[in-house]
């Protein structure tokens, strides 16, 4: 299979979908003195101002440098601007935090993007920017978002459904189709400018090469770059060309001369005033368009082509529909082979979205902290207060790759742990991307000298969960069953760094050095009863629950990662003995705090909780009924007796730790007991609690929804959660959607909605559990229902309540679309797919940020038919060939 044959080949993704759908309102954009990014450029500035580390368009796509962008404008006539880029509110303008307000929807992209299809829908009416600006300022945070489907500009049909669809002949020739369909029962008249331009790099001080784009006939653009093999681009339709520069118009932002005489707004200026003086008569410069006028008569479909080559082509169209044709066929060849175990089209259909919105939520991120601190020799330095506003200790941090980012409009920055659970997924398809992905936060140009990793860039310093050694053991395993070989370069090069990381949080987050770790919010903004990284203010310590079963976590996943490379040299069974140890003094830790030995396991209502260390050593529970307390579950890990015989080294040290520090040892599940088929299980849960746990988790009156596990019991819907501290009253509510608190922005809430990372984590660690206990531990599913289920059949249970929040009802309707009829019955909107930040904990709502399909994206791995459990013990336990064992099998990519 021909794509399958170019993944390796990295010059196939040398253009890709890495063009953001939002540069204004970014931290890297901003060189204010108080560090308000989202004012210093906005929305109504973007048009005219040149981007210092970035560009944004709508379905654009650029080199893996960003040297050269190719993106696509339109004016229906009545909007005040072209429509270059999406929009939407800033934080402060949206009751819920930033919210981009366009309908535009990822259909399909091979990894690597020789197919790439998406649509957007373009009002043909005035877009209504002031009134979606107005209406949800005067909405409470109590209220939900007002969408652009209410403002009824939708109502009667006049907007343009716009297909963009790309294909690439070789890896510098590549085919650009619109098909734009009038879906209006009257005529309609649209301008498309397909635009060109080159990433200003010119203007910092650092090299003042400045590369040229000109054009001696109208259906041809010229591309002059020293550096780049695409040196044309053409249109079949269109009647002349509009050139201006990547500059930005000093005169409108700032009352101040201009450079350039034609600047980066000056083909937005030309077609709404008509008035030729704001392009360059020379038809030249670093930003250009095809102008195309088109009149569409009603229900009119008509079809573009371009083509951006790097030959001068006589005939540029002549392949046109054969490439086209061939691309698309691989495509589908590609994905069945890779659906050939999902058994319905609708699965198979939510499947690809969401496969095409991770790939087209590839993204181009620049960022060089110490020159973004010090200013650019050729503009004015920075305020000097900007250097203690964020991100003063990060000089090191140098990034300029390709990344996953969690949504390329809302979240057009990485997010450390959001792009662990993005890995999963993107191993299905391109292995070689999630392992490079993984990598790359573990360079010296990203990690922290002193270990850490960097969180996301509004503050590199918050503290996410260590997730990044569990996607890298599961990245690790799935490539080695798509490939049949073990990339052990890759795995013990990770594991070399993921030890300074391990090493940073011991000395970071152990203030008292007891094996409690205070990680702080955690990725989880308002989960708690206030700010998670708040000093306390008498002194008091919080002790957190998912902040040391996290760590617990890390540690099985560190010893798991040395085992394995131990099968191969026998120096990581110390390794892997240490982080044994490590695991099993948190546990210690878990269950015996300070002098009066404080458990975070509260005995009497059998859950954990965080605690309030006092500075007199004794400890409050705060006993709000979060998922919080079901993190514990992850630190799990299930080894077989054969792979402990065969390392003998660590058999030896771990028997003397087991017998010579019983306390430790009685304090994970029961060590010394085998399960089935002579397993041994590492977990901070017994059976007791685990089935303690489960009976609130899988109680439909507190955790358990329809459409998977809430964040937070729903009992406090009725019976808010309450707490006086330090004469301050706390409250905390179930709120299934959107926050009503501020917290880290309001825009988005853990204290309610379905969350698909902690979903998929409890899933697998149910999964894990099974593996070692028998199919007669049974656990009463739902709770209070008086049926029972073993823990595989519970896993798989919550599988289907995930996917069932995307994949059609009895009623043919998808829960994802929420309350919107339109969403649900208009066959232009019901099949195609949004995957959202979360979702409501009580009818599967999307919720937050419309395109993450990053984390949220893990539904491809959740619809991916499972091996069987044995199959996956299997390839886990036994010995590569060449120690002259039983020739390992590996574990399946769904383990």
């Amino acid at each position: 299979m021909l794509e399958k044959q170019r993944i390796s080949d990295i010059s196939w993704k040398k253009w890709g979908p890495y063009v953001s759908n939002r540069e204004w309102g970014l931290v890297r954009e901003d060189y204010s003195e108080n560090g308000d990014a989202w004012n210093y450029t906005n929305h109504d500035t973007a048009e005219a101002k040149t981007y210092r580390w970035g560009e944004e368009g709508i379905c654009g796509i650029c080199d893996d440098l960003q040297q050269l962008v190719f993106s696509i404008g339109f004016w229906n006539k009545k909007d005040k601007m072209v429509k270059e880029r999406f929009f939407g509110l800033t934080n402060g303008q949206g009751n819920h935090g930033e919210d981009v307000k366009e309908y535009f929807y990822y259909l399909d992209s091979t990894p690597t993007h020789s197919y790439m299809k998406m649509l957007y829908k373009y009002p043909q009416s005035p877009f209504p920017y002031e009134d979606l600006i107005k209406m949800n300022a005067e909405r409470s945070k109590e209220e939900p978002e007002y969408e652009l489907i209410d403002t009824g500009i939708f109502d009667h049909n006049e907007y343009f459904d716009i297909f963009i669809e790309y294909a690439k002949e070789s890896q510098h020739n590549i085919l650009v189709k619109l098909t734009i369909i009038n879906k209006s029962e009257k005529e309609a008249s649209l301008i498309i400018l397909p635009t060109i331009w080159f990433r200003n790099t010119w203007n910092w001080g650092y090299d003042d090469y400045k590369p040229q784009l000109y054009s001696k006939k109208e259906d041809q653009i010229i591309i002059n770059h020293k550096d780049l093999e695409i040196r044309n681009v053409y249109a079949k339709q269109s009647s002349k060309t509009l050139f201006c520069d990547n500059e930005t118009n000093n005169k409108r932002l700032y009352q101040s001369s201009n450079e350039s005489k034609y600047c980066k707004d000056g083909i937005n200026n030309f077609i709404i005033t008509e008035n030729p003086e704001f392009i360059n008569p020379e038809n030249a410069g670093t930003k250009a368009s095809f102008f195309i006028d088109e009149s569409f008569k009603s229900k009119e479909s008509k079809t573009f082509e371009f083509r951006i080559s790097d030959k001068e082509l006589s005939e540029p169209f002549k392949d046109f529909d054969s490439v086209f044709e061939q691309r698309h066929k691989e495509a589908d060849d590609f994905y069945n082979e890779i659906q050939k175990g999902i058994p319905s089209e609708d699965e198979k259909l939510v499947q690809r979205q969401a496969f095409a919105g991770m790939l087209w939520n590839k993204m181009f991120y620049h960022y060089n902290v110490e020159k973004w601190l010090k200013g650019d020799p050729a503009e004015m330095r920075p305020p000097k207060s900007r250097e203690m506003i964020r991100n003063y200790d990060w000089k090191h941090l140098n990034n300029e790759h390709i990344i996953s980012m969690p949504d390329k409009w809302e979240y057009p920055w990485y997010a450390t742990w959001d792009l662990a659970f993005h890995t999963i997924s993107f191993s299905l398809i391109d292995p070689d991307f999630a392992k490079h992905q993984l990598k790359l936060f573990l360079f010296e140009w990203y990690m922290h000298p002193n270990g850490q990793l960097p969180a996301y860039e509004w503050n590199f310093s918050d503290v996410n969960p260590p997730v990044h050694a569990w996607a890298v053991f599961r990245v690790f395993k799935i490539d080695e069953y798509l490939k049949d070989k073990p990339d052990l370069e890759f795995l013990e090069s990770a594991f070399q760094k993921l030890l300074m990381n391990f090493t940073w949080w011991v000395n970071k987050k152990d203030i008292n050095g007891n094996n409690i770790f205070e990680g702080g919010f955690l990725g989880l903004d308002n989960i708690g009863v206030f700010d998670r990284n708040t000093t306390l203010p008498n002194g008091e310590q919080l002790e957190q629950s998912d902040g040391t079963s996290w760590m617990a976590m890390f540690a099985l996943n560190m010893m798991r990662i040395a085992l394995e490379l131990a099968l191969y040299n026998n120096v990581y069974e110390e390794m892997a003995m240490k982080f044994f140890e490590h695991f099993l003094s948190i546990a210690n830790s878990l269950d015996n705090m300070g002098d009066e030995n404080f458990s975070l396991w509260d005995e009497e209502d059998e859950f954990f909780y965080d605690a309030i260390a006092s500075s007199d050593g004794t400890h409050m529970y705060l006993r709000m009924r979060t998922i919080v307390g079901l993190i514990p579950m992850f630190a799990v890990e299930v080894i077989d007796d054969e792979m402990i015989e065969n390392l003998p080294n660590f058999k030896k040290r771990m028997e003397w730790v087991l017998a010579n520090k019983p306390e430790l040892a009685s304090l994970v599940s029961r060590w010394e007991v085998k399960g089935q088929d002579s397993k041994h299980l590492l977990s901070l849960l017994r059976g007791h609690r685990l089935k303690r746990l489960l009976k609130r988790m899988l109680n439909p009156e507190e955790f358990l929804s329809d459409f998977g596990v809430r964040a937070l019991s729903k009992e406090y819907e009725q019976k808010p959660y309450t707490l006086n501290f330090n004469e301050i009253d706390y409250t905390v509510k179930y709120t299934p959607a959107e926050s009503d608190s501020g917290l880290f922005g309001g825009n988005s809430n853990w204290r309610g909605p379905i969350w698909f990372p902690i979903n998929f984590l409890i899933i697998e660690s149910l999964q894990r559990f099974f593996f070692y206990y028998s199919p007669d531990f049974l656990v009463e599913y739902p709770t209070g229902s008086g049926s029972y289920s073993n823990l595989d059949q519970i896993a798989d249970s919550l599988n289907k309540r995930l996917a069932n929040i995307f994949l059609k009802d009895e009623n043919g309707k998808r829960p994802v679309h929420g309350q919107y009829e339109r969403f649900q019955t208009d066959p232009d909107f019901k099949d195609y797919i949004l995957f959202y930040e979360y979702f409501h904990g009580d009818n599967g709502r999307g919720v937050g940020a419309s395109h993450q399909t990053g984390w949220t994206g893990l539904i491809a791995k959740i619809l991916q038919p499972r091996f069987s459990q044995k199959e996956i013990a299997e390839s886990e336990t036994k010995m590569p060939e060449d120690t002259g064992v039983e020739s390992k099998k590996v574990e399946k990519a769904n383990e």
